[in-house]
């Protein structure tokens, strides 16, 4: 609900709300994710269907140096027929795993990279009409090269591209319509918009509560 906010307008806050589910179907499960369909109680009492994908979330990370240049990586995207430039990403998929935690391993397995400092850039439902996909962006700073051997990377991530881009021309890249991909766009923003409110340090900390996918620290 929103708050009035002294010197500024409302505050707004999503909030939780479940509607009645009639009934439910999962008419297709796969590897990491399925279809379901509710049979969902509208305000006016009729029913009507709701198809979306179940998905188990995701993490991302902004992984900045010290010359301010973000990480990034290209990788196919069959669903969209395209290459996409990305941050480095990956599913909620070990059990037991915290969203930190799997952002530490996702950094190190597609750039081979470790960070001291860390922080959350933004929490997001990447399409919430269709799917229940909530990410968690992360910002990893005073980026080092990770110990040890590089994570063996297999089909997609084989013939991956890596390369570190200033941050305002990832900005200007988004704003022209060049780039796609959800993560970066939202964390390319986010600490666009970081940088000249209150600064990263002002960022939640990297355990922050994350309603959408709960977790133990």
């Amino acid at each position: 609900m929103a708050q009035p906010e002294h010197g500024s307008g409302p505050r707004l806050a999503d909030a939780p709300e479940e509607w009645e589910v009639r009934s439910t179907e999962v008419p297709f499960r796969g590897k990491k994710t399925s279809v379901r369909a509710d049979d969902v109680v509208m305000p006016d009492g009729g029913v009507a269907r709701r198809d979306y994908q179940v998905h188990p979330g995701s993490v991302a990370v902004l992984a900045l140096d010290e010359q301010d240049r973000v990480l990034v990586l290209s990788q196919y995207r069959h669903p969209v027929r395209q290459k996409l430039w990305e941050i480095p990403a990956g599913l909620l998929d070990v059990p037991g795993e915290n969203p930190l935690r799997a952002a530490q391993r996702e950094l190190y397995e597609e750039a081979h990279v470790k960070a001291e400092d860390w922080r959350v850039l933004a929490d997001v439902y990447t399409t919430p009409g269709g799917c229940d996909e909530a990410v968690r962006i992360f910002l990893a700073r005073r980026i080092s090269p990770a110990e040890g051997a590089r994570f063996e990377t297999f089909a997609e991530e084989a013939e991956m591209e890596h390369a570190r881009v200033p941050l305002p021309d990832l900005v200007r890249a988004v704003l022209a319509g060049d780039l796609h991909n959800n993560a970066l766009v939202v964390g390319t923003l986010a600490l666009s918009a970081a940088l000249t409110g209150d600064g990263p340090d002002a960022l939640r900390p990297a355990d922050a509560p994350w309603p959408a996918r709960p977790f133990e620290p």
